[in-house]
């Protein structure tokens, strides 16, 4: 746990005061097991204390910054000591920026679309697929423990809220992965050449969060290339629930269609009711 990346590190490197020890206890057998069990679980924490926290302002904790209007802020039980195996991200993204490629190695994520538009798209492992879930307010996508995923913003003004069943969200991201396995490893591993894997990954830069990066080149003079590559296909779509089962009030989102410019661009349609692509794509022909 102390070597893991936690969202907000180097700001809460410490618990907020009044945070005491965690102890699992047994609710059927009265034992303590220790910290981080999956069982039944009681928080001991002395509520009586003044340093007792039971509300705090996410707004005021913003862990990762690109500009104006794609930023993230975020609650753990490092902000609020009452919050009991639960956090969050709160997600603000403009159209085309992505959540990098990355994954929890100790929670599960429930992706919750507050405003705009957004692709939930997730590798499954268990059967190689690369999956995309368009979600619009109201609708959700759930990204098991450990799974390999990102989000997409197709609208501005998209907020998502991301909830983790851990105390603290750890990741893994992908520019990480990146920029930290050298690059005679991928050259040598994949039979690639090493100069030019290099000059592929020079810009690259750790802790990505939200890309592409503000000082990015222009997206749109390279999306057309990639889109004549071999293995650009639509992707795989899920369709999401009736807009009949949507609450009183529901306004459905713009049903133009939407794209990010990136490199390996995707084409992501952005109707209700979406209609799977005959068959799936699989996470092979994505590398």
């Amino acid at each position: 746990m102390e070597d893991a990346f936690f969202w907000g590190q180097g700001r809460n490197k410490n618990h907020s005061p009044g945070h005491e020890r965690i102890h699992i206890l047994s609710q059927k057998e009265n034992t303590v097991f220790g910290e981080g069990k999956d069982l039944p679980v009681t928080l001991y924490l002395d509520y009586k204390s003044p340093n007792t926290q039971f509300t705090f302002d996410v707004n005021s904790n913003t862990t990762f910054r690109k500009d104006a209007c794609n930023y993230i802020n975020t609650l753990s039980v490092n902000e609020l000591n009452t919050l009991d195996n639960i956090s969050l991200l709160d997600i603000f993204l403009s159209k085309s920026n992505v959540v990098e490629p990355h994954y929890h190695q100790n929670a599960a994520e429930l992706v919750y679309c507050i405003s705009g538009e957004a692709v939930v798209s997730l590798i499954n492992p268990f059967t190689n697929e690369l999956l995309h879930f368009p979600i619009c307010p109201g609708q959700v996508t759930n990204v098991p423990q450990g799974w390999w995923h990102y989000e997409v913003a197709t609208v501005d003004c998209t907020h998502l809220l991301a909830i983790f069943n851990a105390p603290v969200p750890e990741v893994i991201l992908g520019s990480n992965l990146l920029t930290l396995t050298p690059s005679n490893v991928l050259a040598h591993t994949y039979c690639l050449n090493e100069a030019k894997v290099k000059d592929a990954l020079a810009p690259v830069q750790p802790g990505t969060f939200i890309g592409p990066p503000a000082d990015c080149c222009e997206p749109g003079k390279s999306a057309g290339a990639n889109a004549k590559h071999p293995y650009f296909m639509p992707p795989y779509m899920y369709p999401q629930a009736p807009q009949m089962l949507q609450p009183y009030g529901y306004q459905p989102a713009d049903p133009s269609p939407g794209f990010y410019g990136q490199p390996y661009v995707q084409q992501y349609r952005q109707q209700p009711y979406v209609q799977p692509y005959p068959g799936t794509q699989t996470a092979v022909d994505e590398f």
